[in-house]
């Protein structure tokens, strides 16, 4: 199933829940900083489209660099995302095909909305909040400037377009503990889900 949510709703919380109840978690964040990591040809095609202004001094990739080029520019965006989305969804299928039959896989995909990607799975999971809510967790919990968030969240798909495609929608606009208990019963849901039978 797929896992997502705008900026600053939550979806890294509800993943850590989902993992602790026994989720697999195929994190499509961590997979696009592996596919980018020096030496791959990843980090190759980024360089070639953006600059070695965007190489860090130990060449590493600058992802706040990065950011700040792209998140200016959908068209920038647009090229960053034909280099790594491609890696990113070959080495996700390599890591589903390798679970095991029984294991409830749950791909964390910030962007699943906005490319398009529900269809690809069999259920949608969205993590929702309030844009206030984002706001207040991107400036205070992640220090961002306020023009720096609003402008993440604005490359973002619209929270419509998220919920639109939404199987679960999990409502953070709450306290920690009702977050646990709502990923709880989402959990019992899902496993009731992976032991019916295919059709």
């Amino acid at each position: 199933m797929g896992l997502t949510g705008g900026i600053g709703a939550g979806k890294s919380e509800v993943s850590r829940l989902l993992v602790e109840h026994g989720a697999m978690l195929i994190d499509a964040d961590r997979i696009a900083r592996e596919v980018v990591a020096p030496g791959t040809p990843g980090l190759a095609a980024v360089v070639d489209a953006f600059g070695e202004d965007v190489l860090a001094a130990d060449g590493s990739l600058d992802r706040p660099k990065l950011g700040s080029i792209v998140f200016a520019d959908p068209q920038k965006l647009a090229v960053l995302n034909s280099i790594v989305h491609p890696l990113v969804g070959t080495r996700s299928r390599a890591l589903e095909d390798a679970a095991p039959k029984d294991a409830v896989v749950v791909h964390d995909v910030p962007l699943l909305a906005e490319n398009g990607l529900a269809a690809l799975y069999d259920l949608v999971i969205v993590v929702d909040a309030r844009p206030e809510t984002q706001l207040d967790r991107l400036v205070r919990l992640r220090g961002m400037t306020e023009e720096d968030a609003r402008a993440r969240m604005a490359a973002q798909a619209p929270r419509d377009k998220r919920l639109v495609i939404a199987d679960i929608v999990i409502d953070n606009d709450v306290p920690l503990e009702e977050l646990e208990r709502r990923v709880r019963d989402v959990w019992a849901d899902l496993v009731r889900r992976a032991r019916q039978p295919q059709e």
